[in-house]
């Protein structure tokens, strides 16, 4: 009787020893997931930075390009000189425009691809973390909530 008490004990203590490894196991593999992930949202941060840095320069390559065109037109003279002012500042405000279409485009584009991967990796790393399966609308919370940091 009091050997396969020896014995129970023996046997809980090895399942304890078991499980807590098994649970640190999980707790580690938890923390590299969220490493992961706020590596991943790092990742997006430059690139949302990169392309913030790109629709400047678009924009301000088009205001230089346009303010060139408009300069030149200005310092021609005579009727010919004015047809050709006027024409010159019409391309100037198309280029501008334009200019600021194509990176306005550009800009919500790569918003929008950021945001969507950005919403992905939270509601992935989020699954993971607190291991359950999230239904569709904590996944459309979790995804608006990152595309409203992301816009701020």
């Amino acid at each position: 009787m009091e050997e396969g008490k020896i014995l129970r004990g023996a046997r809980d203590r090895e399942d304890l020893g078991t499980r807590i490894c098994r649970e640190h196991g999980v707790l580690e593999e938890r923390r590299q997931r969220i490493a992961e992930g706020l590596l991943n949202a790092e990742k997006i941060k430059q690139q949302l930075a990169e392309a913030e840095q790109r629709y400047q320069e678009i924009l301000a390559k088009g205001n230089s390009e346009a303010q060139k065109m408009i300069d030149e037109a200005r310092a021609s003279a005579g009727v010919i000189a004015e047809r050709k002012q006027q024409e010159a500042i019409v391309a100037a405000e198309q280029i501008i425009a334009k200019a600021r279409e194509a990176s306005a485009l550009e800009h919500e584009r790569t918003m929008s691809q950021l945001k969507r991967e950005l919403g992905r990796l939270v509601v992935d790393t989020t699954a993971k973390v607190t291991g359950k399966v999230l239904t569709p609308e904590d996944q459309r919370r979790l995804q608006e909530e990152a595309g409203r940091q992301v816009a701020s």
